[in-house]
C-alpha cells in the first residue's frame, strides 16, 4: 500500500481524541529537525500506561533509516548503539528464537535481505503432519525514501522479498516448507525492493484505521491477542513520517501494558496511515541518543535481540 508524498511534513498537536501526548524532546537531544518525541502517561480503559513515539520525516536526508543484526548473537540495544555509532534511534524489532539467537522475520539492510521469515508452523495433535504457511508483515523504506506495509515471502534463492499488499489467509498442507510456486495464484505478488526493512507482525492499521490482520498471521491464538504487555510498533503517516512507539508494561500499577486493539488505536490516534506490531514483550526498548525511553520488563534490564531498526544523524 505505497504512498507518493509531497514534501509537506505535519506533526501530531499535543492531545488527541482519547490520550494526550506531551512532547518531551528536551529529554533527548540533540535530534535533528524534524525529529520529536512525544510521552504519555493517560490510563488506558483505566489501567497505568506509559509509552512513547519517535516521528521523524522521511524525506530528510540527513537521516539515514537503516537495520542491523547480530549475525548469530543477540546484543541489548544499548550495545547495538555503540557498536553503529551512537545513532538517534535503537529499537528492537523482529520476533526471534533463543536457541540460535535467529530472526524469526525478514531484515533488509542496504537492500539486501539479512534474515528470512519463518514460514512453517508445525501442526499439533490432530493436525500432526500438517503445517500452516502465513505470510509475514514488515515495514520498509525504498530508496526513494517512500515506506511502505506489506505481507511477503522469502526465500533464500531470491534476491528480494515477494509481496502482496492484502493479507491473505494462511496456505495449510502437509508440506513442511513453503515453496514459492505455492503461493496464492490469484494474488499480485511481486519484488518488494525496499532499502531498508524489517519485520514482525500482525499488521495494526490499514487505511489509516484500526485493522487487525491477526487471523492470516497467526502471530498469536486465542485470547492472547487482548493480553496486555510491553509493546514496540511502526509505522507511517500519509504525509511521509515514521512513527515508532514503544508502550511500559508488566509494572502492577505502574505501566500494564496494551493490549494490540489498544495498541492499534493508539497508532491511528497519533496520524499512522500503516502500522505493524513488532516483537514487545521483554524485548521492547527504544533508546534516543542512547537514553532509555520505557522501562523494559526483564528484571536484568534490556534483553539482547539479533536485530534492531535505527536511524542515524548523516
Amino acid at each position: 500500500m505505497k504512498k507518493t508524498f509531497i514534501g509537506i511534513f505535519l506533526f501530531p498537536v499535543f492531545s488527541f481524541a482519547q490520550l494526550h501526548w506531551y512532547n518531551v524532546d528536551s529529554l533527548y537531544q540533540p535530534l535533528p529537525d524534524g525529529v520529536h518525541v512525544y510521552f504519555t502517561n493517560d490510563s488506558l480503559n483505566g489501567k497505568p500506561n506509559k509509552a512513547f513515539y519517535l516521528i521523524a520525516p522521511l524525506k530528510n536526508k540527513q537521516l539515514d533509516f537503516t537495520t542491523q543484526v547480530g549475525n548469530g548473537k543477540r546484543y541489548t540495544p544499548s550495545q547495538y548503539y555503540e557498536q553503529e555509532g551512537q545513532p538517534i534511534l535503537v529499537v528492537n524489532g523482529t520476533f526471534f528464537e533463543f536457541a540460535h539467537n535467529s530472526n524469526l522475520n525478514l531484515v533488509v539492510k542496504d537492500a539486501r535481505l539479512r534474515a528470512y521469515n519463518k514460514q512453517s508452523i508445525a501442526g499439533k495433535g490432530k493436525d500432526t503432519l500438517t503445517y500452516k504457511h502465513p505470510l509475514a508483515s514488515a515495514i520498509g523504506i525504498s530508496t526513494k525514501r517512500i515506506p511502505d506495509v506489506a505481507w511477503t515471502y522469502t526465500d533464500s534463492t531470491l534476491k528480494f522479498p515477494l509481496a502482496v499488499q492484502s493479507p491473505v489467509p494462511f496456505i495449510k498442507d502437509s508440506f513442511p516448507v513453503l515453496l514459492k510456486n505455492r503461493l496464492y495464484k490469484d494474488q499480485f505478488f511481486k519484488k518488494w525492493k525496499m532499502q531498508t526493512a524489517i519485520g514482525g507482525g500482525p499488521v495494526l492499521v490499514q487505511h489509516g484505521v484500526s485493522k487487525i490482520t491477526n487471523n492470516e498471521e497467526i502471530k498469536f491464538s486465542g485470547k492472547a491477542l487482548f493480553d496486555k504487555h510491553p509493546r514496540t510498533a511502526m509505522g507511517y503517516t500519509s504525509s511521509g513520517e515514521l512513527i515508532v512507539m514503544v508502550v511500559e508494561g508488566r509494572f502492577p500499577g505502574k505501566a500494564e501494558g496494551a493490549d494490540l486493539k489498544q495498541l492499534s488505536d493508539m497508532l491511528v490516534q497519533v496520524g499512522c496511515e500503516e502500522a505493524l506490531n513488532l516483537d514487545g514483550g521483554g524485548s521492547t526498548c527504544m533508546l534516543v541518543n542512547g537514553k532509555q525511553t520505557i522501562t523494559p520488563s526483564d528484571k536484568e534490564g534490556q534483553r539482547p535481540v539479533p536485530a534492531v531498526f535505527i536511524i542515524k544523524h548523516q
